[in-house]
């Protein structure tokens, strides 16, 4: 593969099965915050290999919560931030252990000893008796990562319109009034190892970057992050959800009519990975049916909610749960943003040795790397390719593709649309409708 389309990115890794062995490291007292991104650096407390194959800490799991915040916090805010997430846990510790005694249930049990394992693809804690997996992120997941003398503090984050979350999650310590919000989810453990523990995380975003390039057949050293980051930072967002999706001319609340036992009549596809407000889109319509007999929905729309319940980040099949639990309903509102069936791409390359960061498999956008020139320009995961600088890619062979991409440079112009809805719009899989 060549380097300048070196797209099957490690920010897009499959699951990783739970390793046989465990494997031990030696702790270096050396307090951390860690940014999450990617480094042209593998040092840390741990062997790299170590890393691939993976390694288990022992913790204690004492709860999780849920912050906004801006987009890039200052040093001093994302620790405040996890100072906050941390009194957050505890004081739902404390109520819970209050709630219990009042009950008459005895001393309160709130830890849960857990093995927190990490690898340069996941990070997966399982409960330390029944090895249960009570969480499996995927590296790439990880926005910050603090520790606070003997408590670690995991932080993922998802932006979402400050409207549609400041109603059941509060703001974060210095948040600023008008800027656009994140939902940050925040995991508290609590370990001995806790500064390892931090510095291991870190050390397996470089691990798993190098190891991607190396893989692809580029040699790491030829590569200067901050020259790329540099570019990044003169790039705004194309395409951006949250613009078209705050103008108020796009976003409409609508009341459709059905009879009782007949269903909605639709088919919903994901917006795909790398959509700014991840939603269901409608990909088509049963002909008689509700949907298409009330004349005010079409193939392209983003379904926000139903009936109040918000459809904002979850996953597809409890998207079409909520639609088929509708059955028996003679009224249903949804709110929806109007949107085209097609996305517009515009991706700023300025010079071949950039790489693009995605990749393409048979037209269809399998993976995306987070913050690089594909996804500023509006690049979606599960998209199918439909045109790229003004040509048509529909009949073209998959290595004509990659070529049209490696070779193209300066604005890079696409058109896409979700890989499931092209099928159902060609003929190509016959819709189920729900």
């Amino acid at each position: 593969m060549p380097r300048d389309l070196a797209l099957q990115c490690w920010l897009d890794r499959g699951i990783l099965g739970f390793p046989g062995r465990v494997l031990t490291v030696v702790k270096k007292p050396l307090g951390y915050f860690h940014p999450v991104g990617i480094s042209d650096l593998t040092l840390g407390p741990c062997e790299p290999e170590d890393l691939i194959d993976g390694i288990i800490f022992a913790a204690n799991y004492l709860g999780s919560t849920q912050l906004l915040s801006e987009r890039n916090p200052s040093k001093n805010i994302r620790m405040m931030q996890a100072q906050e997430a941390v009194s957050r846990v505890k004081r739902m510790q404390k109520a819970a252990k209050i709630k219990k005694k009042a009950n008459s249930e005895g001393d309160a049990q709130t830890l849960t000893e857990v093995d927190l394992f990490i690898s340069t693809q996941r990070i997966k804690v399982l409960n330390a008796d029944t090895q249960e997996t009570m969480m499996d992120h995927a590296l790439r997941t990880i926005s910050y990562i603090a520790d606070i003398g003997n408590i670690v503090v995991l932080m993922a984050r998802r932006r979402m319109p400050r409207s549609a979350s400041q109603d059941c999650i509060e703001t974060t310590p210095g948040a600023q009034e008008g800027k656009k919000q994140y939902k940050m989810i925040c995991h508290v453990f609590e370990s001995e190892d806790a500064q390892l523990i931090a510095q291991s995380i870190g050390q397996a975003f470089s691990v798993a970057y190098q190891e991607f390039l190396r893989a692809n057949g580029i040699n790491p050293e030829d590569l200067s992050q901050k020259e790329y980051s540099d570019i990044i930072n003169t790039q705004e967002m194309y395409n951006d959800d949250l613009i078209h999706f705050s103008n108020s001319e796009n976003c409409k609340e609508l009341q459709l009519e059905k009879h009782k036992g007949e269903i909605l009549g639709v088919v919903v596809v994901e917006s795909g990975w790398g959509s700014i407000l991840p939603t269901v889109i409608l990909a088509n319509m049963m002909n008689g049916g509700p949907a298409a007999r009330s004349g005010k929905l079409s193939i392209g729309d983003q379904i926000m909610s139903i009936n109040g319940t918000s459809l904002v980040g979850l996953p597809l099949a409890t998207c079409q749960g909520i639609i088929k639990g509708l059955k028996n309903q003679t009224q249903v509102k949804l709110n929806i943003v109007s949107c085209p069936p097609v996305t517009t791409v515009l991706i700023k390359r300025p010079d071949l040795k950039y790489q693009l960061g995605f990749s393409v498999q048979n037209g269809i956008i399998c993976s995306l790397m987070r913050g690089g020139i594909a996804e500023r320009g509006g690049v979606r995961v599960g998209h199918r390719i439909i045109e790229i600088n003004g040509q048509s890619v529909v009949a073209t062979a998959h290595e004509k593709i990659v070529q049209a991409l490696s070779n193209s440079v300066g604005e890079i112009h696409m058109k896409t649309m979700p890989a499931a809805m092209f099928r159902l719009l060609t003929g190509q899989e016959t819709p189920l409708y729900i």
